[in-house]
């Protein structure tokens, strides 16, 4: 098991787009096609999957697992200050503050920036994630927790999951 802490505001791994490529400040045409690259939606991206590849290298200096792999990822985000009181009441959660955050970005989009960034360090593809536990809660400081699992049965080999049965079977077996 290999797990390790990341400190700072996620960003989410979004869709990208697709934009055109210029050259001396015109766009760069075959025939009548614009040349174009595509790029991340969000410009922060790259500077933040290197950070988490640097903080799993860092966890993990061994070879890249190769069998079914269990992610597991906790995202924490701090309160809105609107969740607290004000005056005699500042620092006190307000009894209307919810209980999780619900709010952009999407959990799915974060782990998305996870599973890339690690891929070719701690894994070799991340079409090997077979099991995802996802929580996003709120804590004291931007943050995310990631362990990542070689999945196995009893004998050390690695599981072969086959249907809803083997699948209770191993989650059983990790208890």
């Amino acid at each position: 098991m290999i797990t390790f802490t990341v400190y700072g505001k996620q960003i989410p791994q979004g869709s990208k787009r697709t934009v055109p490529i210029y050259r001396d400040g015109k766009p760069v045409m075959i025939g009548d096609r614009t040349l174009t690259r595509v790029a991340p939606d969000n410009p922060g991206l790259p500077g933040w999957r290197q950070e988490i590849a640097h903080v799993a290298r860092r966890a993990y200096d061994g070879e890249s697992l190769d069998g079914p792999i269990s992610l597991t990822v906790c995202i924490v985000r701090p309160r809105p200050k609107g969740h607290f009181g004000s005056g005699r009441n500042a620092g006190k959660l307000k009894e209307s503050a919810p209980h999780f955050p619900t709010t952009r970005p999407d959990s799915l989009k974060l782990v998305r920036a996870v599973e890339d960034a690690i891929t070719g360090v701690l894994y070799l593809d991340d079409a090997q994630i077979v099991r995802h536990t996802i929580n996003k809660e709120f804590g004291r400081e931007y943050s995310l927790t990631v362990t990542v699992s070689e999945i196995t049965d009893a004998g050390g080999t690695t599981a072969a999951v086959r249907s809803v049965e083997d699948v209770q079977r191993v989650l059983d077996s990790e208890e």
